[in-house]
């Protein structure tokens, strides 16, 4: 007995969803973990063939933005006064003549 595209794929990956009446589909729990998507999030569809492929967009979260930029934590707290006197240090030598 074959089975149709649908069969198949479902058989393969066992995860199914439906369509609403207004055209929405849930995403799966285990799949959002597994592409690191939250509520906000793009995913592209694809056609190819005669299946859809969804990927995550190639666009980042503040959150992971933020986890990639300062991997042990937050940065350290600074005075008012500290970062503009950084702010003038980083122009002086920027605008420094040789």
């Amino acid at each position: 007995m074959e089975q149709s595209a649908n069969q198949t794929a479902a058989a393969t990956s066992g995860l199914e969803t439906r369509i609403t009446s207004q055209g929405q589909v849930s995403v799966p729990a285990s799949i959002r973990k597994k592409l690191g998507v939250e509520p906000g999030s793009t995913l592209v569809w694809m056609e190819q063939g005669d299946s859809v492929v969804v990927k995550k967009r190639g666009s980042y979260t503040t959150n992971e933005i933020h986890e990639q930029l300062f991997p042990s934590g937050p940065p350290k707290k600074r005075s008012l006064k500290e970062l503009k006197d950084g702010i003038a240090d980083y122009i002086r030598e920027k605008h420094a003549r040789s």
